[in-house]
């Protein structure tokens, strides 16, 4: 049996993800497109409504349905109906609204289920696709104030920042589309695509006037050229490898802090300011003094910093810490193992405007322990000062 592509659509408003639709149905006129929104409830799951949309005469006339449930139950259900059909679609363009986060809903959708049975039967995963419209990225991208709960296929999540979701959605696309038409938001079109080269090196990152269906990149059209659960999970792994783009434009740069002492998270705390200066995304991992057998990660995204414990590092003597985790973790770890120190190390990059590459990097070194404490034991580094997690797991 044929399979069917299935790619997934999203945008950073319901303006941007309704032109990228309408431009692969364009590129793939055969295509049918099953566009997903949400209404969250007071308690438990929202409601999930779901439209088709497609111009083969058998499923030409729109279905609107609504359900209540788990996001990712209810559309595994459809797309897996949608592949029985005796009449099946070439391809599927799966359009999903801003608080579905994307790569775990994926990820969760492309879970093999016993019950219910698995996407892989029917479909070969296509790329993931995003739009943006620059005034509302530059906009959302500094928005610290207001948060927003996603849900990623069975829950949703804990809040996070409007920043922090802007980044995100982002950064897990294969193909990025920013929206360039007449006035403010075309002036504003090429910084945000340079900021979005920097945010996701993986991606290809294109302008689109409005005026003429944009030309997508071949790759957007056809199956990804990577295992794609393996490549979701590795991206959702608290130790990524970094893509750090080289070079500034329109005054966008990036910066890569590497280090393989801990942190004191004191001294961590009063180079912040310094080290934040001009950064509008941070992300990455860190070994910290006092918690050294958990990853930290680093997000910051705007005026905002969250660190979370993400779990252990891995361990020589531990196996199914090995076998829990991405092969691309698996790799990064070899390549970087240190007989005393193991897996643990520290890794950010920051991207922003005008960045000092030098002062950032001064500024995090001097925070790492020095050798004379390193030799005082880890009982020492324990009783290190801890400004980020006194009262909870979040600054």
């Amino acid at each position: 049996m044929p399979e069917i592509l299935l790619s997934v659509v999203s945008g950073n408003s319901p303006e941007a993800r309704g032109a990228l639709v309408d431009q692969v149905l364009h590129a793939s006129p055969n295509a049918l497109a099953l566009a997903v929104s949400l209404q969250n409830r007071p308690e438990g799951y929202p409601v999930v409504q779901r439209l088709l949309r497609g111009t083969d005469a058998r499923i030409r006339d729109v279905a609107s349905r609504g359900a209540t449930g788990a996001p990712a139950v209810i559309v595994r259900e459809d797309l897996l109906s949608i592949g029985r059909a005796p009449h099946r679609p070439h391809a599927v363009v799966l359009a999903l609204p801003e608080h579905l986060d994307t790569l775990p809903f994926v990820l969760e959708l492309w879970r093999d289920r016993t019950a219910t049975g698995s996407l892989g039967t029917h479909y070969v995963a296509g790329p993931v696709l995003t739009s943006v419209d620059p005034s509302s990225f530059m906009a959302d991208i500094s928005c610290v104030h207001r948060a927003v709960r996603r849900w990623n296929g069975w829950t949703a999540s804990e809040p996070v920042t409007r920043a922090e979701a802007a980044a995100a959605q982002v950064e897990m696309a294969d193909t990025v589309v920013v929206r360039s038409p007449a006035g403010t938001e075309g002036r504003l079109a090429p910084g945000v695509a340079s900021l979005i080269r920097h945010l996701n090196g993986r991606a290809g990152v294109v302008t689109h006037d409005g005026a003429e269906p944009a030309g997508l990149p071949s790759a957007a059209l056809r199956p990804v050229s990577y295992d794609p659960q393996e490549m979701w999970r590795a991206r959702l792994d608290p130790v990524a490898v970094p893509h750090v783009r080289d070079g500034t434009s329109h005054g966008v740069g990036s910066v890569l802090w590497r280090a393989r002492h801990p942190v004191h998270p004191g001294r961590l705390a009063e180079a912040l300011s310094v080290a934040l200066l001009g950064v509008v995304r941070g992300h990455g991992h860190l070994w910290l003094a006092n918690r050294p057998d958990s990853v930290v990660t680093w997000r910051s995204a705007g005026a905002h910093l969250e660190l979370r414990e993400a779990g252990p590092w891995l361990e020589a003597d531990r196996p199914q810490l090995w076998e829990a985790v991405s092969a691309q973790r698996r790799t990064a770890a070899s390549w970087f193992w240190d007989d005393y120190f193991g897996e643990r190390r520290n890794e950010i990059t920051f991207t922003g405007l005008d960045l000092d590459a030098s002062r950032i990097r001064e500024a995090l070194d001097a925070a790492l322990l020095t050798d004379e404490e390193l030799a005082l034991g880890q009982e020492h580094w324990l009783g290190a000062e801890d400004p980020f997690f006194t009262d909870n797991d979040l600054l």
